[in-house]
């Protein structure tokens, strides 16, 4: 029978995630290895199962789908793995080495053979016009078109793919970017081209500059692929409008995604940040830490207030675990979190000091764990798991997988055993333990990065792998709650379908509270808020305008200082004389509430204004969770499994989470099985289900 759905798809670095919305609002859902090669198809193929099982005739006239949202990180793996277009930069002569001298920091600040990450852009793709402008917009050297006709002319004659425009100060006047734009592409018109003054406005040229190469070094490669997607899903018959999840957790255009694709550098995980946040705001929980792990990295942000932090810049790639300052800065709106290389596929080695390691490397869906019996050799996470029980051939998630014990038992003595001299189930112990920790280590630094105390926090788990470590991390971490919501094993691709419509634009505009400029900020304000709606309201029907709402934010600091925090201004009001009074009293608020006094008889600066433009998402309907029990559960089944909290291997319950009800109660050990996932409970864990099917997982003394 033919229907109205929704459809979102996740593709991740193992497995890609499909989920149909139905029209009452509950899910189907499906995993598929991911296809690097053409991550298209897994997503089609993903569709066409959903399709199927669902009895939708996606030819049919009759079929309705009626959205499509995706997040990818197609882009990020691009910059990780450097595999983008053939690149140059374009910048203001003398200042070609910009993006290799950095700031002058170090993330390690006494190693002395310290490595500096590798720049985006290498050197001899590196070229310079001169022109020159002031940090208020003052010309100090005309824009040379000799010297800038003979640049494109040696580009016509070259192998670049794209080219990235990045001038001194273009942020404050862009005219000169947007001149050697149509010189290049008068003369190269197939030629792709990134602006800085349209990438990332913003002051502090490393980190503009590297984002606009970024956008450069990616575009082809997304604007190919995101029209080869459309396509094959029109000749599908799914001709509704197709929508990507950017970095800040909103749904843009194909056409803006594929002018700005950096903005789809943390799309997928900020799907899942989404997915927490709205169940957050249903279970009222307004401290949650979000924890999303899949088969190749695991991610953690902050939510507070049924908000996740954000951030106007980030890194990709840290070179050096959880250092800030070790990866490439991008600068541009982004949902606050840590990632690191912890997922099922992570692969698990000795070092030199006979130290067990994870990660980063992953063997991905292409061969995948040595258990997929795909090819892969070397062990990874998903490979201890299946030898310490907790995962089963009969319940793995993966319906297309047939996991193998042996290659599994294989690959670990391989791997860590025969070098440390233990068995595989000890080896199994130690990779379980340190992806945990490593884990648990990313938690901690990222708390202390935003100031934050974890206590009180309530786990959400999601992801194909975090229900099955999520216990162990609530332990580690000292939080008390711990929440595996339904759908967890494709939780960012839910999250993708309760995102609104949204967009933030950034600006640099300085001014002091000395001499504030009143005029200058009303336009800066008016100009942003133009920017926003006019990527937003395309998307959206014609009275769905007074839906939208506007947040408007600035970014400010004492003067000597080097950088801001964030200031929230009037969503509609406009500045007057007073301005500088009532800014001074907002950012005074606020340094008192990040620093805990403010600094008297200093001037106030604003650097970096913003407007964000969002629809309106309606709230989920409210659950009220309890740890009180109708009945326990008499499990169906029992396994040998490893028990975190005896340390021993022991007899376990084996339940699946579709035969339980509200009101259940499960006493750990106990492995709780469903089509994607698994929850693990150690023996002094105990579960409850809730209202809705959500698992609530405490210790056994907080029931008491």
């Amino acid at each position: 029978m033919n229907t109205s759905v929704r459809f979102a798809a996740d593709v991740g670095g193992t497995f890609t995630d499909v989920v149909l919305e139905r029209a009452r609002g509950d899910y189907a859902s499906t995993k598929v290895l991911t296809t690097h090669d053409a991550p298209e198809r897994a997503i089609l193929e993903g569709v066409e199962q959903l399709a199927a099982a669902e009895g939708i005739d996606l030819s049919s006239q009759s079929s309705i789908v009626t959205q499509f949202v995706h997040g990818t990180t197609l882009a990020t793996n691009a910059l990780i793995e450097r595999s983008g277009a053939q690149t140059a930069l374009v910048t203001t002569e003398g200042f070609r080495d910009v993006i290799e001298t950095r700031t002058e920091s170090r993330f390690e600040q006494y190693d002395l053979d310290i490595v500096l990450p590798t720049p985006l852009i290498e050197r001899k793709d590196r070229y310079t016009v001169a022109e020159r402008r002031s940090a208020s917009g003052n010309v100090l050297l005309d824009f040379d078109e000799a010297g800038a006709a003979a640049l494109v002319e040696h580009f016509a004659s070259s192998d670049y793919e794209s080219v990235a425009v990045g001038f001194l100060h273009s942020y404050v006047d862009g005219t000169n970017e947007r001149r050697f734009r149509d010189l290049l592409l008068d003369r190269l018109p197939d030629i792709s081209v990134s602006i800085s003054c349209e990438v990332s406005p913003q002051m502090r040229e490393f980190e503009r500059f590297n984002t606009v190469c970024a956008n450069a070094y990616v575009q082809p490669l997304m604007a190919s692929y995101l029209v080869r997607l459309r396509d094959e899903l029109l000749q599908r018959g799914v001709s509704c409008p197709l929508y990507l999840v950017h970095s800040g957790g909103g749904l843009m255009s194909v056409e803006s995604a594929a002018a700005f694709p950096v903005r789809l550098v943390e799309s997928g995980p900020a799907g899942g940040a989404i997915f927490a946040a709205d169940l957050a705001a249903r279970y009222a929980r307004d401290r949650v830490l979000s924890f999303d792990m899949g088969g190749t990295t695991a991610k953690i942000s902050l939510i507070d207030d049924f908000r996740p932090a954000t951030a106007k810049t980030f890194e990709v790639d840290r070179t050096a675990r959880f250092k800030k300052g070790s990866g490439m800065p991008i600068s541009i709106p982004v949902i606050d979190m840590i990632e690191i290389g912890a997922g099922g596929g992570s692969i698990a080695s000795v070092d030199v000091l006979d130290q067990i390691r994870i990660g980063p490397k992953s063997a991905g869906s292409e061969p995948g764990p040595a258990a997929y019996s795909l090819g892969g050799q070397d062990a990874t996470v998903t490979d201890a798991n299946l030898q310490l029980g907790r995962l089963h051939p009969d319940t793995f998630g993966a319906t297309s997988i047939d996991l193998s014990a042996r290659f599994a038992s294989e690959a670990l003595i391989r791997s860590v055993g025969e070098r440390l001299g233990l068995d595989a189930n000890i080896s199994a112990v130690g990779v379980a333990e340190v992806v945990d920790e490593n884990m648990a280590n990313a938690a901690r630094a990222h708390a202390v990065e935003n100031g934050k105390d974890m206590g009180g926090y309530t786990m959400i788990a999601f992801g194909g792998g975090a229900p099955l470590h999520a216990a162990r991390l609530m332990d580690k971490l000292g939080l008390d709650e711990l929440i595996v919501p339904p759908g967890a094993g494709v939780g960012s691709a839910i999250g993708f379908l309760v995102a609104p419509f949204s967009y933030e634009a950034v600006r640099s505009f300085y001014t002091s509270t000395v001499d504030f400029d009143v005029e200058g900020s009303n336009q800066v304000l008016a100009s942003l808020t133009d920017e926003a709606m006019s990527f937003v309201q395309p998307a959206l029907s014609e009275d769905a305008e007074a839906t939208l709402t506007v947040e408007r934010q600035v970014s400010m600091r004492y003067a000597g200082q080097g950088w801001e925090i964030p200031v929230a201004l009037d969503a509609d009001s406009s500045f007057d004389e007073f301005a500088a009074e009532l800014l001074s009293a907002k950012f005074t608020k606020a340094y008192e509430e990040f620093f805990g006094r403010a600094i008297d008889d200093l001037a106030i600066e604003t650097v970096s204004w913003s407007v964000r433009v969002s629809s309106i998402v309606l709230a989920g309907e409210r659950v009220e969770l309890s740890i009180a029990s109708s009945s326990a559960v008499a499990p169906g089944a029992y396994r040998d499994a490893y028990d975190a909290a005896s340390g021993e291997r022991v007899e376990t319950a084996v339940v699946n989470r579709n035969e339980l009800s509200p009101g259940n109660r499960l006493h750990g050990p106990a492995i709780i099985a469903e089509e994607q996932t698994t929850t693990v409970l150690a023996s002094h864990h105990v579960c409850t289900v809730q209202a809705d099917g959500t698992l609530l997982i405490t210790r056994a003394r907080s029931t008491q």
